[in-house]
């Protein structure tokens, strides 16, 4: 999310998206087929009652939709909410130029505007410590996710700079200056409201595995100011039980997500940066358990 919401590279229609799957796996084409979002990487069909197609809109996420396949598989045991595992990879053709995959679908809503019910804060929280292991080496390297705050601080502070968030400069350098993550563990690295689902208020599922990654669970963590409120995000924060040191890495991380999804031409990212800085705004006026012990 460091450039303006890209143009597809690539042009794909139902039909297309249809003719792939008779070609590849026509077992799997069961139902209608329609399309249900194109977001910043992958066009996502859905596909009768049980399954998504997942196709790359651009080259970049070719490589992150490969990670999806081999390494969702291998964390998903550990999670207690669904995941989208692949059940099929296609290959490049001469209708499509990259691989692709169908996936598990995660009946439900996602959670932008939403708010969860009592408790649900806390099962996040034991998602992510559960998730939050040490990776192996072979873990993919993101650039953008779970690197040191210090590698993000030119483009964040020229974020914060032009778009006049100077009330967040003072989170931002807490992180900076805290202490920094000396385990790489698994992470989902995007846990904005758009990536989780949700089923009357309770958890459901996490989605869009693109950027997962290893390294600084912080990142994961700045989740607490893009979904909860005051009350809950404590509640979450408690249940996770971070350092010190980690919750200000977190709320910096927030300040990353924040200032980019503002600085997106993407309406609805730029709806969730609006609550994020107003979740920040809300945090450093103290009283929700965002600073300070346990």
């Amino acid at each position: 999310m460091d450039i303006r919401h890209p143009p597809a590279e690539v042009h794909l229609d139902v039909e297309t998206a249809r003719r792939l799957l008779e070609s590849q796996h026509p077992d799997l084409l069961t139902g209608d087929l329609t399309l249900v979002d194109e977001g910043w990487d992958n066009f996502t069909y859905r596909v009768g009652r049980g399954h998504a197609l997942r196709l790359p809109r651009r080259e970049v996420a070719v490589q992150l939709l490969r990670n999806e396949q081999r390494w969702l598989p291998h964390v998903a045991p550990w999670l207690h909410l669904a995941v989208p595992i692949p059940v099929a990879i296609g290959s490049p053709s001469s209708l499509y130029p990259w691989p692709w995959t169908v996936v598990e679908w995660i009946e439900g809503r996602t959670a932008e505007g939403a708010t969860l019910a009592p408790g649900e804060a806390e099962s996040l929280a034991k998602a992510l410590r559960s998730l939050h292991r040490p990776a192996s080496p072979e873990a993919p390297f993101n650039p953008f996710r779970g690197v040191p705050l210090e590698s993000r601080r030119a483009v964040v502070e020229e974020r914060l700079e032009r778009l006049k968030l100077g009330e967040l400069e003072l989170t931002w350098r807490r992180g900076l200056e805290a202490e920094p993550a000396e385990v790489r563990v698994w992470l989902h690295g995007d846990l904005h409201p758009r990536n989780v689902v949700i089923r009357e208020g309770r958890l459901a599922g996490l989605i869009d595995w693109g950027d997962m990654t290893a390294g600084d669970p912080a990142t994961d963590l700045a989740c607490a100011w893009m979904l909860f409120g005051p009350r809950d995000r404590s509640a979450f924060l408690r249940a996770y039980g971070p350092t010190q040191d980690e919750r200000d890495r977190a709320a910096a991380w927030a300040v990353n997500f924040a200032s980019a999804m503002l600085d997106s031409s993407e309406p609805r990212h730029v709806s969730i940066g609006r609550t994020i800085v107003a979740h920040l705004r809300q945090a450093s006026r103290g009283g929700d358990g965002s600073r300070g012990a346990g």
